[in-house]
């Protein structure tokens, strides 16, 4: 798609946009969709587009899944996760309705802001702040966007991880298909795990430095990798398209959490979650980056977790 299409789609719908740098090379920040981020280079939408969404509003009933680069609450699922409050599946109502505002504009970037209450699947309330600062960077052929990804709790109450794990989680989106896989440097087979019952040894591959994993839309599956890879890195052949996901390092009173959508009658592992690969069996797939948790969560906290992501096409 290209971005003067998608500009048009958010208009005509009467939904807020900012853009950081141009249509040829920038990003389009949905401040009514869940301040979700869409990458632009050469003219086009990198990530995934869904129309659907922008053109409609999300409900109880219905969650139309915008795509483009989202920032969500970990963990999904567990008895700690955001995601089963009400004992099914659901996006929580704070989150798909949050709207989001400019809280400032600098060189190259912006920080845009959002309050989401959540509730959690023990029923805890838990009052935020979503804040996503974005910077980029153009080259010839390539883009890097900079993420300072964070979650503050604004409650006044402080929250022990027996009650409460909280994390950034940021979920990027693309179309994929024949020949789309997930690279990143790795040799340790017990630093890549999957989160879902459905084992699937299947779609990778290992060499001597490197563990390839297919996303070509012929299994739904999702993996957990570890906190030793230091990054990932998605690959589309149809359109030349390579993107690389590096999350920063955590702070040392922080650490990994267990991400897993599962039920809440699941206690969360200790097997931490630095980054997670989900892919679909209708052709779209998504890298992810996860932040850390504190021991404990004091009021007006700021979790946070540095993304970049570098885009390039051939």
């Amino acid at each position: 798609m290209k971005a003067l299409q998608l500009l048009k789609a958010f208009k005509n719908s009467g939904k807020r946009v900012h853009m950081v740098g141009d249509t040829e090379a920038g990003v389009i920040i949905a401040l009514d969709m869940e301040g979700r981020l869409f990458v632009v280079l050469e003219g086009n939408v990198l990530n995934r587009t869904n129309l659907d969404a922008i053109k409609g509003e999300n409900t109880r009933d219905q969650y139309l899944n915008p795509g483009g680069d989202g920032l969500w609450p970990a963990p999904e699922g567990t008895s700690m996760g955001y995601q089963y409050s009400t004992g099914t599946w659901r996006v929580p109502p704070g989150l798909r309705s949050a709207r989001y505002i400019v809280s400032e504009v600098m060189n190259d970037g912006v920080s845009i802001l959002a309050e989401v209450d959540l509730v959690n699947n023990q029923g805890l309330g838990v009052p935020t702040i979503f804040r996503r600062q974005v910077q980029i960077e153009t080259g010839q052929k390539e883009i890097i966007m900079k993420v300072h990804e964070s979650i503050t709790y604004i409650g006044c109450i402080p929250l022990p991880r027996k009650e409460c794990l909280l994390a950034p989680w940021s979920l990027c989106q693309f179309d994929s298909g024949e020949g789309c896989d997930v690279v990143f440097p790795c040799t340790d087979k017990a630093s890549v795990w999957d989160l879902y019952n459905e084992e699937s040894d299947s779609v990778r591959e290992w060499s001597e430095h490197h563990c390839r994993t297919l996303t070509d839309g012929t299994k739904r599956y999702q993996i957990a990798i570890g906190e030793k890879v230091p990054w990932i890195e998605f690959h589309n052949p149809k359109n030349g398209l390579k993107v690389r996901r590096t999350a920063g390092p955590l702070p040392q009173w922080q650490s990994y959490i267990d991400i897993r959508d599962v039920t809440p009658n699941v206690e969360p592992s200790k097997n931490g979650v630095r980054y997670s690969v989900y892919s679909d069996t209708s052709n779209f797939m998504e890298i992810e980056a996860v932040g850390g948790c504190p021991v404990t969560i004091m009021p007006n906290e700021e979790i946070k977790v540095q993304v970049a992501t570098r885009y390039s096409v051939k």
